[in-house]
């Protein structure tokens, strides 16, 4: 099999192109084990959450072959899976909840404690990293799913079958973009029609956010990002009124008088948390669901949260429940209604992967596809 490895982290602001920290290998093909399954890789997409893997700023046990959203076709089965076949279609996700802990019987997947503690780890939910070199050295998993390759083995929990009328150069951004993006404003924010939301941030996680919000019904929608070539992206996935930072508290004054109900903060940075605070109503909610740098830190007044009821809550994958959200999702695609293509700038081959970096670090791209 054929994986994209980082071996050591590369600074943000170097040229990944040149430097190429990503190193396309053949690796020895793992069968899956017990409740696992071997997937051929059709697409995967590149996020934020790979290139902070990248720069250093989401700390990885290294080596470990990187991608965690991808769509592909099953291959194998391990032994004790008895609800999927092979060549069944599949989405994969990156939290394989265990269903047995405190947040799983909580009916929270996402926060799953088990998968979290073997996403940190590199390992899989029903055993040690599978991955090796050529050599004979291990390879961490990432997230479970390590889609940046031609073949995966994955927990079963990390895969939810879909039908197979949905083209994988779609279904591709479902499992981490349009699960996290839409479970943010659905699930976390738990969005009412009639309500007002602002979202910070036109990437694929902010711009699926703005779908979710149109969906559900928002009276208001605003996009707010300083870079002015996602703006109409913006106003094609539903949002009412667009801008940059300078323009959002002109925006959302106009729109709602005294703040919106919710604002969503897709940026991944501290001082955009305290500002979307400041943008509330009385008793509205902050999410965040972007990934600041671990150091970074929130200094808030103290009395927004008691004295105007305002509340700030993070979401992870959107709170979402996979087998529950995917297949509604896709029936809002399938009435044209989540229009999730528009989230997919192009596709490349996997060779091209640190390019690829780059593009997403200058803001040059949403979703960019690579083929296995």
């Amino acid at each position: 099999m054929r994986a994209a490895v980082l071996y050591a982290p590369v600074p943000a602001g170097t040229s990944y192109t040149t430097a190429r920290p990503l190193v396309i290998e053949e690796l020895d093909r793992p069968k899956p084990r017990a409740g696992e399954l071997g997937v051929e890789i059709t697409y995967s997409s590149l996020c934020h959450s790979d290139l902070s893997v990248v720069d250093g700023s989401r700390v990885r046990p290294l080596p470990m072959a990187l991608g965690h959203e991808a769509v592909g076709r099953v291959a194998a089965v391990g032994p004790g899976v008895m609800d999927v076949s092979v060549g069944d279609h599949v989405v994969l996700v990156f939290v394989p909840s265990c269903g047995k802990c405190r947040a799983c019987r909580a009916g929270r997947p996402a926060l799953c404690h088990r998968a979290a503690e073997v996403n940190g780890t590199g390992d899989l939910l029903h055993g040690e990293a599978l991955l090796r070199s050529r050599t004979g050295e291990r390879i961490n998993h990432h997230l479970g799913v390590s889609a940046f390759a031609d073949y995966a083995v994955v927990a079963r929990e990390s895969a939810v079958v879909i039908d197979d009328d949905v083209p994988d150069t779609t279904a591709a951004m479902f499992g981490c973009a349009v699960l996290t993006g839409m479970g943010t404003v659905l699930n976390t924010a738990a969005l009412t029609p009639g309500q007002s939301v602002a979202v910070f941030g036109l990437g694929a996680v902010g711009l699926s956010a703005v779908m979710a919000a149109a969906i559900g019904g928002a009276a208001a929608v605003i996009a707010v990002d300083p870079n002015e070539a996602k703006h109409q992206l913006a106003r094609d996935c539903g949002a009412t009124a667009v801008g940059t930072p300078d323009d959002a508290p002109r925006l959302i004054a106009d729109l709602t008088g005294d703040g919106v109900d919710i604002a969503v903060e897709a940026v991944g940075s501290a001082g955009v948390i305290a500002s979307c605070l400041d943008f509330l109503t009385r008793g509205g909610a902050v999410v965040s669901v972007g990934l600041p740098n671990p150091s970074a830190e929130l200094t808030v007044p103290a009395l927004q949260f008691a004295g105007a009821g305002k509340r700030l809550l993070g979401s992870y994958m959107g709170d979402a429940v996979p087998e529950r959200d995917l297949p509604l999702y896709l029936g809002w695609w399938r009435e044209g209604r989540l229009p999730v293509e528009l989230l997919h700038t192009d596709t490349r081959p996997l060779a091209e992967i640190n390019e690829g970096l780059d593009a997403l670090a200058a803001g040059h791209v949403v979703r960019r596809l690579f083929r296995a």
